[in-house]
C-alpha cells in the first residue's frame, strides 16, 4: 500500500491527466454506460419489416468492422527509438541485483511539499469549475507549473523510502486520504457527481516499451529503461581538487523507477481492458442485429409468396377476358385507320404529279409550296400556309405514313423535286450576283480606282489628305437586295443554301478568271496568220499548249504603254469585283435576316403581353418553323460564305494568274525606261496593297516575282547608268560648259532632297495620269552644246553659296545621280542596293578622271593633244563639286533608309574622300608641272647662258628663259583663278611659289659673273622674275630674296677698283 500522504498529489495529476485527455481517449465508466444503453436497445421487438430497422444495429456491426484503434479511440503506439541491432549482453555484463528493504517515511516529510502543491490543487479545482478561466489559466501557466510540479513530485518521492502494501502494482500506485494533505471543496448534495478518476493515456508510457525488438537484456534498452541507473552502488570518487563526484542513481534503491514500471504496466492493463469492453459490446450489438435481419428477411419471402398467389388469381379471373375486348376494339379502330391510310395515300400521289408539273413550268415556289404540304400530309398533318384542298380535311383523321416502305419512292421522287426547284433558285441567286458584280466593274472607270488605291496608301503612311468619297462599290441597289431575298428565301425552302453558296464560290472564281483572261491578248494567231498558214493548218483547233504558246509571244509583242494598259485594266476590274463582293456577301447575311419575319400589321398596344417561351422554344427547335429557317439559312450562309476565306481565295486565285503574265513579260519589265518602271512598280505595289486589306493575305508569290524584277531591274539600271557616264567621260574634251536652266532645276532637286523629296520625283506615283511629253519624272535632257569657245558667258552650278565650273560629264553626271534618288525615293526597301549601286556609279566616275586626266587616257579617247593646266583646273572643280554634293547624298540615303541602321553610310564617307584624295593629286600634279617647268628653265636656261659675254652683247633685255618663266606662271593663275575657287588656288599657288623661292635662290647663288654687265644682266633677269610675280599671292618675298643674292654677288671689277682705291690710300 502506498502512503496516505500521497493521495493529493496522485489526484492532482490524475485530475490534470482527465482534464486535458478526457475527450480522446475511453475509459471503463463511459463503456459500461454504452453497454446499458445497448442493452435496452437489443429488447425484443413485437413486428420486424425490412423499413423498421433500427440505425443502431447497422452503427453496431460498422463498429465492430472498424480496427481497434479507431473503435477505442486509442492512439496508435509510436515508433520504437531503440534499434534492435545491437548485440545481446551476457549474464557477465549484468550485476547482480541486491534487494533492499523500503524503511517508513514519517508522514511530516511531506509537509513542506503539499504546502506547495496544495495551492495548485486548488486554483484546479477552481478551473473546473470555471472551463473558461481554467482554460486560460493552464495556457498561460502551462510551461512553468508543469516544470516546477514534476521537479517537486520528483524531490517528494525521492524523499519517500515507503514501501508498498500489497503485490499489486494498481493498489501500489493508488492515493490514500491524508488528515493532513488539503482536501478539495465538496460539491452539494444537489449538483452533478464528481466523475471518475481517468487513467493517464498511453502517451505517457516511453516509447522503448512499443518498440517491437524490446529485449530488456540489451544494454543500451535497459539504461534506458533503468533512466541510466546503477544496479549497486558505486564508491565515490574525489576529484582533482579533492570535492567528490557525485554518481549516478541506484537501481536497487531507487523507488521512485520501480514504481514508474509498475505504474507503466498498469497503464497498459487498464487501456486493454478499456479496449476489450468496447469491442466485446459492438460485437454482440452486432450479432443481436443480424439475427433480427435474418428474421426480417423470412419474414418479406412469405408475403412475396402470398402476393404471388393473388396476382396469378387475378390474371386468370379478370385480365384475359378484358384483353379480348380490347383486341376487338383495335382491329376495328386499325380497320378504319387502313381505310383512311388508304386515301390519304391517294392525295399524296395526286400532290407529287402537281408539284413535279409546276416546275417543269418553271414555277418553283408554288412547286416547293406543294412538296412542303405533300410532306407535311405524309406525316399526318396539314399546312396552314398550303391553301390546296386536303381530304380528309380533319387533321385528328390522318396518319403518319412515313414508314411505310411504299412511299420510299415517292420521298425520292419529291427529294428530286425539291433539287431541281433548288437549282433553279440557285440560278436566279448567281445570275442576280454576277449580274451586280459585271456592271459594277463596267462602270467604275479605272482612273478612279487607282486614285482610290493611292488615297489608301497615303493613309497608310500618314500623309496628310482631303477626307475621301465614299467608294462607288459601297453604293447600294435595291433592285438586288429584293432580287437576293427571293432567291434566299426559294433556297432555304428548297434546303439547297449550302450548294448554292458553294456554287457562288465557284462562280467568282471562273468570274475572277475571265476578269482576267479580257484583257489579255488573243491566244490565236488568227490576225497574223496568212491564209496559207491557215489553209495548210486545215482548221485545226488549237491545243492548251499552243494557245498558252501563242499568248505569251503576243504578252512579249506588247510595247510599254500597252502592257501597263493592260495591267491597269486587269488590276482594276479585279479590285472593284473583290470589293463588290465583299458588300454583296454582308448583304446577303442582311438579307437573311428580314427573311421570313412578317410585317407589322397593327400599331403595338400598352401593355405588351409577355412572350409564350414554350412557343418560342418549339419554333427554335421545329426546322419547318420560319424562326428555325431563317436561323438555319444565317447558319449555312455564315459557313459557307465566309468572307475572309472567300475573298482570300478569289484573291490567291487572282494573284497566281497575273503572276503567270509577270513572269512571261518578266524580260521586257526588267528593260523598261525608269519611268515606265516606276510606274509598272507602283501598279503592282497598289494592287498587292489592295489584295492585302481585302483578304488580309500577304501575297508572297506576287511580291516574290516583283522584287525579282526590281533586283534584276537595279542591276541594269546601275550598268546602263554606268555606260553613260564611262561614254560622257570618254567623249569630253574637258571644256567649261554653261550650266542652263535645266540643269540647276536638276542641282536644286539634288540639294532639296535632303530633306524631302521633290514633287517632281514622286510625280510618278500618280499612275492615273499618263506620261507627258516633258518627262513626268522630272528628268530634263540636257541640250548636250558645250560653251567652251563661245562668246556668250558661261554660268556657273553654285553650292552652299561655292560656285563652280563644270564639264560636260558632270551634266551628265548630275542627270544620273538624279535618276538614282528617284529610284530610291519611288521604291522604298531598295535603299541599301541603289545606295550601293550608287556609290559604284560615282567611284567609276573617279576611277575614270584619273584614268583621263592623271594618266592623260583623254588625249586618246577625246584626241586631246595634251593634258593642260586648264583640263587639271576644271578636273579639280568637277571632283570638288562632287565633294560638295556628298553630304546631300548622305542625307538623303539616310533619310530613306530603315530605321534600324544603315551600315551602307560610311561608304558614302570612304568614296568622298577618295575624291578628295584625288583632287590633292591633282593639285600636286600642278605643282610638279610648275616645279619641273622651273628646273628646265635653270638647266636648259640659266645655267647655259654666259652672264658676262650676254651683258655685253645685249644690254637692255632679260633673258628669254625668264620671260618664258613668267608667262607660264601668270597663265597659270589665270587659269587656275578663273576656274577654282579662291583657296584651291591659293593650295596650288603657294607651293609652287615656294618651290621658286628655293630652286631660283640656289640657282642665282650658284651663277658666277665676272663683269659689271653680266651682273646688271643677271639682275635684270631677278628684276624680271619679281616684276612680273609680285602680283600674285603667295609670291611674298620671294623675288626681293632673288634680287638680294644677285645685288650680293662680287664681280672682279669691283674687287680690281676696291684694292687701287686701297692702295692709294696708302700711299
Amino acid at each position: 500500500m502506498a502512503s496516505p500522504t500521497q493521495r493529493p498529489v496522485d489526484e492532482v495529476e490524475s485530475s490534470l491527466s482527465s482534464a486535458s485527455l478526457r475527450p480522446e481517449f475511453p475509459f471503463p465508466d463511459q463503456d459500461r454506460t454504452r453497454r446499458s444503453s445497448s442493452a435496452q436497445r437489443y429488447r425484443p421487438r413485437r413486428g420486424s419489416t425490412a423499413s423498421s430497422m433500427s440505425i443502431g444495429s447497422i452503427g453496431a456491426i460498422s463498429t465492430l468492422l472498424q480496427p481497434p484503434i479507431v473503435r477505442t479511440g486509442l492512439a496508435p503506439y509510436p515508433s520504437a527509438l531503440v534499434s534492435s541491432s545491437q548485440k545481446q549482453p551476457t549474464s557477465k555484463d549484468i550485476p547482480p541485483v541486491t534487494l533492499t528493504n523500503i524503511p517508513d517515511i514519517d508522514t511530516s516529510t511531506f509537509t513542506s511539499y503539499l504546502s506547495q502543491v496544495g495551492p495548485l490543487f486548488q486554483a484546479f479545482q477552481r478551473s473546473k469549475s470555471e472551463p473558461d478561466s481554467a482554460t486560460t489559466i493552464l495556457k498561460k501557466n502551462d510551461t512553468d507549473k508543469s516544470d516546477e510540479f514534476v521537479d517537486l513530485l520528483e524531490k517528494g518521492l525521492r524523499q519517500s523510502t515507503q514501501p508498498s502494501a500489497g503485490p499489486s502494482r494498481q493498489n501500489s500506485l493508488a492515493p490514500t486520504p491524508s488528515s493532513e494533505s488539503p482536501q478539495p471543496r465538496r460539491r452539494s448534495s444537489g449538483g452533478p457527481r464528481r466523475s471518475p478518476l481517468t487513467v493517464a493515456p498511453l502517451s505517457t508510457v516511453p516509447n522503448v516499451y512499443f518498440d517491437d525488438s524490446f529485449h530488456l537484456e540489451n544494454p543500451r534498452t535497459f539504461d534506458i529503461v533503468s533512466e541510466r541507473s546503477e544496479v549497486i552502488r558505486q564508491p565515490e570518487k574525489s576529484g582533482a581538487n579533492g570535492s567528490v563526484t557525485a554518481g549516478r542513481k541506484v537501481l536497487a534503491t531507487n523507488a521512485i523507477l520501480q514504481e514508474k514500471l509498475s505504474w507503466y504496466m498498469d497503464t497498459v492493463e487498464v487501456h486493454l481492458i478499456a479496449a476489450i469492453s468496447t469491442a466485446s459490446t459492438s460485437f454482440f450489438a452486432a450479432l443481436g442485429s443480424l439475427r433480427e435481419l435474418q428474421q426480417e428477411a423470412a419474414d418479406s419471402v412469405v408475403k412475396i409468396q402470398d402476393l404471388r398467389s393473388d396476382l396469378n388469381r387475378l390474371d386468370r379471373e379478370m385480365a384475359l377476358g378484358g384483353l379480348k375486348v380490347i383486341a376487338m376494339r383495335q382491329k376495328r379502330e386499325n380497320l378504319r385507320k387502313l381505310g383512311q391510310a388508304t386515301r390519304q395515300l391517294q392525295q399524296v400521289v395526286d400532290d407529287v404529279a402537281i408539284a413535279e408539273e409546276m416546275v417543269e413550268e418553271g414555277k418553283w415556289d408554288i412547286a416547293l409550296a406543294q412538296i412542303k404540304g405533300t410532306e407535311k400530309l405524309m406525316a399526318g398533318g396539314i399546312d396552314p400556309e398550303d391553301d390546296a384542298p386536303r381530304q380528309p380535311s380533319g387533321p385528328s383523321s390522318l396518319l403518319d405514313l412515313r414508314g411505310m416502305k411504299a412511299l420510299d419512292t415517292v420521298k425520292r421522287a419529291l427529294d428530286h423535286l425539291r433539287y431541281r426547284a433548288g437549282k433553279g433558285f440557285e440560278t436566279r441567286f448567281l445570275d442576280a450576283l454576277l449580274k451586280d458584280l459585271r456592271s459594277h466593274v463596267e462602270s467604275v472607270p479605272h482612273s478612279d480606282t487607282l486614285r482610290r488605291w493611292a488615297a489608301a496608301s497615303q493613309r497608310t503612311r500618314g500623309e496628310p489628305q482631303k477626307p475621301p468619297p465614299m467608294p462607288n462599290f459601297m453604293r447600294p441597289n435595291e433592285q438586288l437586295r429584293v432580287d437576293l431575298k427571293a432567291a434566299l428565301d426559294g433556297l432555304a425552302r428548297s434546303k439547297q443554301t449550302a450548294a448554292a453558296t458553294s456554287a457562288l464560290r465557284d462562280a467568282v472564281m471562273r468570274e475572277i478568271k475571265a476578269l482576267i483572261r479580257k484583257h489579255l491578248p488573243s491566244s490565236s494567231d488568227d490576225d497574223a496568220e496568212s491564209i496559207t498558214s491557215t489553209s495548210t493548218r486545215g482548221g485545226r483547233h488549237l491545243s492548251q499548249a499552243e494557245k498558252s504558246s501563242i499568248l505569251a509571244r503576243n504578252l512579249r509583242a506588247l510595247d510599254d504603254e500597252a502592257a501597263e494598259e493592260m495591267l491597269v485594266k486587269m488590276y482594276t476590274a479585279v479590285s472593284e469585283a473583290l470589293r463588290r463582293l465583299g458588300i454583296q456577301i454582308k448583304v446577303l447575311l442582311d438579307v437573311t435576316s428580314d427573311i421570313s419575319s412578317p410585317p407589322p400589321t397593327a400599331p403595338l398596344k400598352s401593355p405588351l403581353k409577355s412572350p409564350n417561351l414554350a412557343r418560342v422554344d418549339h419554333q427554335l427547335i421545329d426546322p419547318s418553323s420560319p424562326i428555325s429557317r431563317r436561323k438555319l439559312l444565317q447558319d449555312e450562309l455564315t459557313q459557307a460564305l465566309d468572307l475572309s476565306n472567300l475573298l482570300g481565295q478569289a484573291v490567291d486565285v487572282a494573284q497566281a494568274q497575273i503572276t503567270k503574265v509577270l513572269k512571261v513579260r518578266a524580260e521586257q519589265n526588267v528593260r523598261l525606261p525608269l519611268e515606265r518602271f516606276l510606274r509598272y512598280f507602283t501598279i503592282n505595289k497598289l494592287f498587292a496593297d489592295e489584295c492585302e486589306a481585302i483578304s488580309g493575305r500577304s501575297g508572297a508569290a506576287l511580291k516574290g516575282v516583283i522584287n525579282q524584277q526590281i533586283d534584276n531591274f537595279i542591276h541594269l539600271f546601275a550598268d546602263a547608268q554606268k555606260q553613260k557616264i564611262a561614254q560622257a567621260l570618254e567623249s569630253d574634251r574637258w571644256d567649261a560648259v554653261d550650266f542652263g536652266e535645266a540643269e540647276e532645276l536638276i542641282l536644286g532637286r539634288v540639294l532639296q532632297g535632303m530633306s524631302s523629296d521633290p514633287p517632281a520625283w514622286t510625280k510618278g506615283r500618280a499612275v492615273w495620269e499618263g506620261i507627258a511629253d516633258t518627262n513626268a519624272n522630272g528628268t530634263v535632257q540636257s541640250r548636250g552644246e558645250t560653251n567652251g569657245n563661245g562668246k556668250d558667258k558661261i554660268r556657273s552650278a553654285t553650292v552652299d553659296e561655292q560656285k563652280y565650273l563644270l564639264v560636260e560629264s558632270i551634266k551628265t553626271l548630275l542627270q544620273g545621280l538624279q535618276q538614282f534618288q528617284i529610284f530610291i525615293a519611288c521604291v522604298p526597301g531598295v535603299t541599301s542596293d541603289l545606295a550601293a549601286a550608287l556609290l559604284d556609279y560615282l567611284k567609276l566616275f573617279n576611277s575614270r578622271t584619273t584614268q583621263l586626266i592623271l594618266g592623260a587616257g583623254a588625249t586618246r579617247s577625246a584626241g586631246l593633244k595634251n593634258i593642260t593646266t586648264k583640263h587639271l583646273a576644271l578636273a579639280s572643280q568637277a571632283l570638288s563639286f562632287i565633294i560638295a554634293l556628298m553630304p546631300y547624298i548622305r542625307e538623303f540615303v539616310r533619310r530613306h533608309s530603315p530605321s534600324t541602321g544603315v551600315p551602307i553610310l560610311p561608304e558614302f564617307d570612304k568614296v568622298k574622300r577618295s575624291l578628295q584624295d584625288h583632287q590633292s593629286g591633282i593639285h600636286d600634279k600642278l605643282i610638279e608641272i610648275m616645279s619641273g617647268r622651273a628646273s628646265f628653265h635653270i638647266k636648259k636656261g640659266m645655267q647655259l647662258i654666259n652672264f658676262d659675254e650676254a651683258g655685253r652683247l645685249n644690254t637692255d633685255e632679260a633673258s628669254p628663259y625668264m620671260d618664258t618663266l613668267t608667262k607660264d606662271t601668270n597663265t597659270l593663275y589665270k587659269v587656275l583663278k578663273r576656274h577654282l575657287p579662291e583657296t584651291s588656288v591659293q593650295m596650288i599657288m603657294i607651293p609652287v611659289f615656294e618651290s621658286y623661292r628655293t630652286q631660283w635662290s640656289e640657282a642665282f647663288r650658284d651663277v658666277r659673273v665676272t663683269t659689271l654687265v653680266g651682273k646688271e644682266r643677271l639682275l635684270r633677269d631677278a628684276e624680271l622674275f619679281e616684276s612680273k610675280l609680285n602680283k600674285i599671292e603667295g609670291f611674298d618675298d620671294t623675288g626681293t630674296r632673288v634680287i638680294e643674292i644677285v645685288k650680293a654677288k662680287p664681280i672682279a671689277e669691283e674687287t680690281d677698283d676696291s684694292r687701287g682705291n686701297e692702295s692709294a690710300q696708302t700711299t
